[in-house]
């Protein structure tokens, strides 16, 4: 009897093959309003934001939920008493009556659910970012490839009112020739309030560690690698893989960005000793004739959560977590700015953080009824998530790296 890991290594190697010769099993003709059955994987805090927003969208039904961790299971079937709750996510896909799955699990697991997903039929709604290294990425773009999945990666912000708004100006030549933009991401929180808690219940008898460890170097159980998994290189990619892609996704698709030449990743961690990831950090990417920095701490917010600048040589365009837009000409003091963007949809918020997951999962779901290119499709998903992962590779070899086409590979 094969063992989850050898499961898991088998599924990531077939797909290719099986999505080549088209013998992948595909989910039912959805009619424009024929009700969608969904499974969650990865019951945790963003999974069960991802959830909520999910059965708020009409003729939606959630049938399963799967995590590692029972007490996540629970606070699932407490907001769904009738779902199906799962530790292996391999019995969420074997449901066939479940159209898509939405995918919320830590970084280092994404692959290991996302191919499987795509194999057994399933439409995904994958959360950022969508691919923990370069192989991964090749793994999951050679099951995607062929495949006919409509797949939403999780970068929200570009289903908000300000893409919109900020695309019909540099379309209109209002900004000039554009060489720069800078980007930051600021928080004022110890771990940059990734901290938890380890419950009670946290142990060997609740958590199934080894679906947990997936792929990554083993470990004995450890609670804290559990809870915290943000603090630990194993699992995640430090805010770079947090937030970063965030806005990465966001410009690449508004700016038609590829893959950069090349990228340069500076930090340390200065305030988190608990932490093997950065806590401050500095990126430079050159995107063809565009210089993209993005920077972050964790020990002042003067930025915010998502302040971006987009600098062109007839004027500046700004965008804040509250997804407010402002638009500054060149000359004269203070002269041509416009607020073009500062009341939210319902369910947002004009000031501070505006969430853009409700509307970015209805694209999701509209898509999956018409079969057409949900707002982040899988493309975009894999240039954010390989910009990503050269920064982070460039932090560790201290040195600016490249991305080889040939071989997808970083050099």
């Amino acid at each position: 009897m094969s063992t989850r890991r050898t499961f898991i290594k088998q599924a990531l190697g077939s797909s290719a093959a099986m999505a080549a010769s088209g013998i992948f099993p595909f989910s039912r003709v959805l009619g424009a309003n024929d009700r969608i059955r969904i499974g969650l994987i990865g019951g945790g805090d963003r999974g069960q934001e991802i959830f909520h927003a999910a059965i708020k969208c009409p003729n939606v039904e959630a049938v399963a939920v799967a995590d590692v961790y029972t007490r996540r299971l629970d606070e699932v079937k407490a907001i769904v008493p009738s779902i199906h709750t799962y530790q292996d996510f391999r019995k969420v896909l074997d449901d066939k009556s479940i159209d898509a799955v939405l995918i919320a699990t830590p970084q280092h697991q994404h692959a290991l659910n996302f191919v499987p997903a795509i194999q057994a039929g399933k439409d995904v709604y994958q959360e950022k970012t969508m691919a923990f290294n370069p192989d991964h990425a090749r793994r999951m773009k050679k099951a995607f490839e062929g495949s006919g999945r409509v797949v939403q990666v999780g970068i929200q912000a570009i289903s908000t009112p300000g893409f919109t708004t900020i695309h019909e100006m540099v379309a209109a030549d209002k900004l000039g020739l554009i060489t720069a933009l800078h980007t930051h991401h600021y928080r004022n929180a110890p771990y940059g309030g990734w901290t938890r808690e380890i419950p009670a219940d946290c142990d060997p008898q609740h958590v199934d560690w080894k679906g947990f460890l997936g792929e990554a170097a083993p470990h004995p159980f450890d609670p804290q690698r559990y809870m915290n998994w943000r603090f630990y290189w194993d699992y995640d990619g430090s805010n770079v893989f947090e937030n970063m892609v965030h806005q990465v996704g966001f410009w690449y698709k508004l700016m038609d960005f590829k893959i950069p030449d090349s990228v340069t990743m500076t930090g340390a961690n200065l305030l988190s000793p608990k932490m093997q990831v950065p806590d401050t950090m500095d990126i430079s990417m050159l995107q063809d004739k565009i210089l993209f920095t993005w920077n972050s701490m964790f020990g002042n917010d003067f930025y915010g959560e998502g302040h971006d600048l987009l600098l062109g040589n007839k004027g500046t365009v700004s965008r804040n977590e509250g997804d407010q837009v402002r638009f500054q000409a060149q000359g004269g003091e203070m002269r041509g700015v416009e607020t073009m963007c500062t009341e939210s949809p319902e369910g947002g918020q004009a000031k501070g953080y505006f969430e853009g997951t409700p509307v970015h999962m209805q694209n999701f779901f509209d898509c999956m009824r018409s079969r057409k290119e949900p707002n982040c499709p899988f493309e975009l998903g894999y240039r954010a998530a390989i910009a990503c992962q050269m920064s982070i590779t460039s932090y560790h070899k201290k040195r600016a790296v490249r991305w080889d086409p040939k071989t997808e590979d970083i050099v």
